[in-house]
């Protein structure tokens, strides 16, 4: 194995190595600069993390793969996002349970918004046609639609208690169990992952190991520093610190699958690359908002009472699960086109950005400003659009039952 084959993986290593140097050193330095080299960490680890989950399904059992590289290929976003949870159920009165939701609504409408609508403009304008997904993906469709039909509640009942954290980790329990009894499926890793494939079965396993436990360090120990200093360059530039919190930090940890997704959609196999990010974001929608309740009880030392949340957050939950439930129906056929992706991209950019014009709207409009109108309002479009495809496409969603077969 020459070095240069290895360019990615000392460039990955490379580029984490100030992010540690924080740790160690505890410089008095910028927010934004630590910020900026705690986050530069947590990419590197994402790409390294990414790398060898895909060489491990080589050599570990499957029902093992699916559920633990599953959980490893989105420990970036899972450490920033607990840490804001541990964080809450420490200081309840404190804005810690606002950055832990928003975190977590920015990461999971980021990846449909952005991530499944660039895979098909992308395969689109070099193939000219649709993503079509496999028919194994109705399954995540199906878990995904049943998640979502349960977040909608929790806006409703005005809570995200601990027996809300046991269903959703029920959903993605009972998915695993259905796709690990699946046969295994041989897919020879590409890029850098195929680096790692071709060595010798024994070295293959301790490196693979040994990249897991460097990026887990990584992760760990810049997870706070980032998180906090996020908060911090909020308030210093006199930008919202929930906006950066929401946005931003997720861009850290989604950025690697976001490529290798990209890369995979320019080789012709869109349809694994939109099926990943789908599986992502059942993964998000179900286990991650699932250890939400359970890590504050835990930080909190009691069940009760539940995570402070308040309207704001509810309405943050409510639109992410709108967007959710309209993808569902968007997909219920396994195929996602040029048009339906264009839609959410458009309803998503409009969302992000309705900051910027809202209160000249509602002035346009004769209406009393209320930061959170549009967010209910686009919620309210998301769910009439859903429904109205649900009723439309019924025979589909019937056959969705089929996602419940091994």
């Amino acid at each position: 194995m020459n070095l240069r084959a290895l360019r990615p993986y000392l460039l990955a290593a490379l580029i984490t190595l100030p992010g540690l140097g924080l740790h160690f050193m505890h410089p008095d330095m910028s927010p934004l600069l630590v910020a900026l080299l705690s986050g530069l960490a947590i990419l590197g680890a994402s790409f390294l993390l990414t790398w060898a989950c895909e060489v491990a399904q080589l050599d570990i059992p499957q029902a093992v793969a699916v559920a633990v590289v599953a959980f490893i290929a989105v420990l970036p976003e899972y450490a920033v996002d607990m840490y804001f949870t541990w964080m809450a159920g420490q200081h309840p009165e404190s804005a810690y349970s606002h950055y832990a939701i928003a975190n977590m609504t920015g990461a999971n409408r980021l990846l449909i918004g952005v991530g499944w609508t660039a895979i098909v403009l992308i395969f689109a304008g070099r193939y000219h046609a649709a993503v079509q997904l496999h028919d194994d993906k109705r399954t995540d469709v199906l878990f995904l639609g049943m998640a979502t039909i349960y977040a909608l509640l929790i806006p409703l009942k005005g809570s995200l208690t601990w027996v809300d954290g046991l269903i959703f980790l029920a959903i993605y329990a009972w998915y695993i169990w259905i796709i690990a009894r699946r046969p295994v499926e041989e897919e020879a890793p590409e890029g850098p992952a195929a680096v790692l494939a071709r060595l010798p079965r024994r070295t293959r396993l301790r490196t693979v190991i040994g990249i897991f436990l460097f990026a887990a360090v990584v992760i760990l120990f810049n997870a706070e520093p980032f998180s906090e200093s996020l908060v911090a360059s909020g308030k210093l530039l006199g930008v919202n610190e929930f906006l950066l919190v929401q946005w931003l930090a997720p861009i850290a940890s989604e950025a690697p699958e976001f490529v290798v997704a990209v890369m995979f959609a320019l080789r012709g196999n869109a349809g694994l690359a939109l099926g990943s990010l789908l599986s992502s974001k059942l993964n998000q929608w179900t286990l991650l908002v699932g250890m939400i309740p359970g890590v504050y009880a835990v930080s909190s030392g009691g069940l009760s009472p539940s995570i402070n949340l308040d309207t704001h957050q509810f309405q943050e939950i409510l639109l992410t699960a709108g967007q959710s439930i309209f993808a569902v129906a968007l997909l219920l056929d396994l195929r996602l086109s040029i048009r339906e992706a264009f839609w959410l991209l458009l309803l998503f950019a409009a969302q992000l950005f309705s900051p910027f014009y809202d209160v000249q709207l509602e002035a346009m409009l004769g209406l009393p400003h209320d930061p959170l109108r549009l967010h209910l309002f686009f919620a309210q479009v998301y769910l009439a659009l859903a429904v109205v495809l649900l009723l439309k496409n019924w025979r589909k969603v019937w056959l969705l039952r089929l996602g419940f077969k091994v």
